[in-house]
């Protein structure tokens, strides 16, 4: 079995604010008062249940507040996808909400900006942005958010999505995407993850999406699973969170190998590595774990990902020699 650290991989379904190293959380929050509980420290979050979840954000947006730190958070992520073979990244970060926070709607995002800059000049990891916005807040802030995109647009963001909990309509969006892919803008929402197909269908209809973020509910609707097939829509699967949030049973019970056989477009990601402690290389590990996965099956899943990605034709076909060495290389 070759190293899963050195296959070139792209990682298109990441929150930055889940990114942030524990040790950097503590340090981040002492210097501007915010306490870190001890036990976030060790490499992981205990979830109790999805409460948490939002709980854990709640806390790493209130330590986040300088463009220091915002700098900072986003060389890390730049360091530590480095050492997961990740080469291109599409990064989520909710930046209008920061902006609004801080009285500052641009300085969260630039900053981030900087520091992906920064840390693709340091590690060689390639980043993009996109900017969440959540279904629980209202539409002027997406406004805001598809303006800040647009804005920032030659400046590394490349697209637009709804994040959040899922129970909340995407439909009262609609003219924003409409405007976003008007703009030149890519869209991708979250979608299929704790809602049913319905979701699903209403993000690639008036939502307008090019992949779905998670989309692991597909399977429950045979005419959605046609129709995803055969638009070749990418789904952004992310077996860990989706089993820590409660959203699978277990990871055995994962539906990413139906998925797979129904003949969808599946990539893999992490979507919140630091709160679960699995980093990408580790993602791809429990598939050879978990489903018994061998290499050529491995290395379809990153190319998929590369496919998927809204990376620049000569990145993709970089990655894609890549992988391919990497699959005619002597196993470890």
């Amino acid at each position: 079995m070759r190293d899963l650290r050195t296959l070139p991989k792209a990682h298109l379904h990441v929150h930055l604010e889940s990114t942030v190293r524990w040790g950097t959380l503590r340090e981040i929050g002492a210097a501007n008062g915010v306490p870190v509980p001890g036990h976030l420290v060790d490499g992981r979050y205990a979830f109790g249940g999805f409460a948490d979840f939002f709980a854990q954000n709640d806390l790493v947006r209130s330590c986040l507040r300088t463009p220091e730190d915002f700098r900072r958070i986003a060389v890390e992520f730049c360091e530590d996808e480095a050492a997961q073979g990740t080469r291109y990244a599409e990064v989520s970060f909710t930046a209008a909400g920061h902006g609004e926070r801080l009285g500052d709607l641009e300085m969260p995002l630039r900053a981030v900006l900087e520091g992906l800059a920064l840390g693709r000049a340091a590690f060689g990891v390639e980043c993009r942005v996109i900017l969440d916005h959540s279904r629980r807040r209202s539409v002027e802030r997406a406004w805001r958010t598809l303006r800040l995109a647009e804005r920032f647009a030659g400046e590394g963001v490349v697209a637009v999505g709804l994040a959040g909990d899922e129970a909340f309509d995407g439909a009262p969006f609609a003219e924003v995407f409409d405007a976003a892919r008007a703009s030149g803008l890519h869209v991708v929402h979250h979608a299929g993850e704790a809602a049913g197909p319905a979701s699903i269908r209403q993000a690639i209809t008036s939502g307008r999406a090019e992949r779905i973020g998670h989309g692991i509910r597909i399977l429950d609707d045979d005419a959605l699973v046609a129709e995803v097939r055969d638009r070749r829509l990418p789904l952004e699967v992310c077996p860990s969170s989706n089993v820590a949030l409660g959203f699978a049973p277990s990871p055995a019970e994962h539906p990413l190998p139906r998925l797979r056989d129904a003949g969808l477009v599946v990539t893999v990601s992490t979507d919140i590595p630091a709160l679960i402690g699995t980093p990408l290389a580790a993602e791809y590990g429990g598939l050879r774990e978990v489903f018994g996965f061998d290499d050529a099956v491995i290395a379809e899943l990153a190319a998929a990902g590369v496919d998927a990605s809204f990376a620049p034709a000569a990145t993709k076909a970089r990655l894609r020699a890549e992988i391919a060495a990497w699959s005619a290389g002597p196993p470890v």
